[in-house]
C-alpha cells in the first residue's frame, strides 16, 4: 500500500523488488512477455555475457597465436563457462564492479577468478592483454545487434511481410475506391495497396541487411599501442582483423579509442525508415477501418469502451503507431548523437549505446501489434461496393481520355463541366451524357462499359 506522508506517497519497501508492476518502463513492465526474446542481446545480463565471449575468445585466439600453451582442460572450463553464463554468474560480475565501480574491469576480474578454479592461474595476465575496454565493448555490442537482427527483428519483418504479401493475393480482386488528398479518385484494388506496402517494406530490409557489422580493435587510442611495445615484430592490425573476423564482424582499420557508430547509424536510420513505412501503413489501415472498408473480429470478454458498449476500437494500429513513434525519436537521437566524441573519445556514448535495444523493442512491439490487428480485419465487401456505386465521379477521368484519343476537342474541359464541385453525379447522369456525344457507336459502347467497378487499371500478378 501507498502512504501518505508529507504531501508525499511513500511507496511500502516491497514495492521497491523489480517486478513487471514496478518497473520503471513498459518494455520491462506492462510488454515484458512480448519482448523476453530480446532479453538475451540488450539486458545487463546479455551486455555481461557478450563481453565475456569476446574476452574468452580473445584470450583463445593468443593462445592460437602461440603466445602462450593453453592446457586443453582448462580450455574446456571456459568453454563451458561461456556456453552456461547466465544471471548467476552476471551477478557475480556485478558484485565485483561494486568494488571496482568500472563494468568491463569486472569481466576481467572475474575471468581470471574463473581462470585459477580451472587451473589456469598462471596465464591470468593474459586476460584482457593489451586491450582497453572499449575493444571489448565495440566488438560485444555489435555482435549483440547482429544476432538480435537475425535471430529476432528481422524473422519478425519478414512474418509481417508474408501477412500483407497474403492478405494483398487475397484481395487482389477486390475493387475499392481510390483517395487522393482524402477525396474519391480513380478506383485501385484493396489488394494492390497492401502490396505497396509490402514493397517499400522489403526494398528496406534489402538496404538493412545488406549493411556490414563492424567493431573496433586497437587497443586505447585505437595504435595498438600496448600490444606493439610488447611484441613489436607482430603484425597487430592483420592480427586484430583476422580476430574479429572470427566474431562475425569487420574490423574498423582506422579508429580513435572508439569505433565510429557510422555503420551502426545507418542500421537504427535504416530501422527508421522501415518503422516510418509502418507508421503510414498503420494510419492507412486505420483510415479503411474507419471508412468501415473493414470490420474487426470481436473476442469475448474484451471491452472496447469503459462508457460505450458498442465500441470496437483499431487499438493495435494505434498501439503500433505510437510504439513507432517513440522508436523512431529515439533511433534519431542514437544515430545522430552516437557518431560524434569529442578528440580520440568521450563517454557520452557509453549511456546512450545501452539504449539501443529499446527503440528495436518498441519496433517489435509495433509489428506484433500490426499483425494482431491485420488478423482482425474482416472486409467489408457491402461498404466497399456501396462508395464505389455513389461516386461515378471518378469514371470522368477514363471518359475523357477515351475522348481524347478519339481526338475529340475539349474532352477534359467537357468532363470538367459536367462533374467538378457537381454533387449527385449518377450512372445516369454519365450515361445521359455519353449518348449525346457526337462519336461513333462502338466508341460510345466502350464508354458506357466503364463502371466505378470495373476502373481499376491494370491488375499485376504478386
Amino acid at each position: 500500500m501507498l502512504s501518505l506522508a508529507g504531501n508525499q506517497f511513500m511507496p511500502n519497501p516491497a514495492f521497491m523488488e523489480l517486478s513487471p508492476l514496478t518497473a520503471i518502463s513498459p518494455i520491462d513492465g506492462r510488454y515484458r512477455e512480448q519482448l523476453t526474446s530480446l532479453a538475451p542481446y540488450f539486458s545487463e545480463w546479455g551486455l555481461i555475457r557478450y563481453r565475456v565471449r569476446v574476452e574468452i575468445a580473445y584470450f583463445f585466439f593468443l593462445a592460437e597465436q602461440k603466445m602462450f600453451v593453453l592446457p586443453m582442460a582448462v580450455k574446456k572450463e571456459l568453454e563451458k563457462l561461456e556456453a552456461n553464463f547466465g544471471p548467476e554468474e552476471a551477478a557475480a560480475i556485478k558484485k565485483i564492479e561494486s568494488i571496482t565501480r568500472h563494468d568491463v574491469k569486472a569481466v576481467e576480474y572475474f575471468l581470471k577468478e574463473e581462470l585459477n578454479k580451472a587451473g589456469g592461474g598462471h596465464l591470468q595476465e593474459w586476460i584482457h592483454f593489451g586491450l582497453t575496454s572499449q575493444d571489448i565493448n565495440h566488438t560485444a555490442v555489435p555482435m549483440s545487434w547482429k544476432e538480435a537482427m537475425i535471430d529476432v527483428y528481422q524473422p519478425a519483418l519478414e512474418s509481417l511481410l508474408k501477412l500483407i504479401l497474403k492478405q494483398s493475393r487475397s484481395r487482389k480482386e477486390v475493387p475499392m475506391l481510390a483517395r487522393t488528398h482524402g477525396q474519391p479518385a480513380s478506383p485501385t484494388r484493396l489488394g494492390k495497396e497492401w502490396k505497396v506496402f509490402h514493397e517499400r517494406i522489403a526494398q528496406q530490409l534489402l538496404i538493412l541487411s545488406s549493411l556490414p557489422h563492424t567493431g573496433k580493435f586497437g587497443g586505447a587510442t585505437g595504435n595498438f599501442n600496448a600490444h606493439h611495445v610488447s611484441f613489436p615484430h607482430k603484425n597487430w592490425p592483420k592480427l586484430a582483423d583476422k580476430f574479429v573476423k572470427g566474431l562475425g564482424l569487420t574490423r574498423q582499420q582506422f579508429t580513435t579509442q572508439i569505433e565510429h557508430y557510422d555503420v551502426l547509424a545507418a542500421h537504427l536510420d535504416a530501422i527508421k525508415r522501415i518503422n516510418t513505412i509502418l507508421i503510414d501503413f498503420s494510419r492507412d489501415c486505420w483510415t479503411y477501418i474507419s471508412l468501415e472498408y473493414f470490420k474487426q473480429q470481436t473476442k469475448a470478454g474484451e471491452v472496447g469502451s469503459s462508457a460505450m458498449p458498442h465500441k470496437v476500437n483499431p487499438i493495435d494500429f494505434e498501439n503500433a503507431e505510437g510504439n513507432l513513434g517513440i522508436a523512431n525519436a529515439l533511433l534519431e537521437h542514437l544515430s545522430a548523437k552516437l557518431p560524434i566524441s569529442r578528440l580520440q573519445r568521450d563517454l557520452t556514448d557509453s549511456t546512450v549505446l545501452r539504449n539501443i535495444g529499446v527503440p528495436l523493442a518498441h519496433s517489435l512491439l509495433a509489428i506484433q501489434s500490426m499483425m494482431k490487428g491485420m488478423n482482425k480485419l474482416l472486409l467489408n465487401r457491402e461498404k466497399i461496393e456501396y462508395d464505389l456505386n455513389q461516386n461515378w465521379a471518378v469514371v470522368a477521368e477514363a471518359i475523357q481520355t477515351i475522348l481524347r484519343r478519339e481526338q475529340y476537342a475539349g474532352a477534359y474541359e467537357a468532363l470538367k463541366e459536367l462533374t467538378r464541385g457537381k454533387e449527385g453525379i449518377t450512372q445516369k447522369t454519365l450515361h445521359a451524357f455519353i449518348k449525346r456525344l457526337p462519336v461513333k457507336a462502338g466508341v460510345k459502347k466502350e464508354l458506357l462499359s466503364i463502371t466505378p467497378m470495373n476502373y481499376t487499371g491494370v491488375n499485376p500478378s504478386f
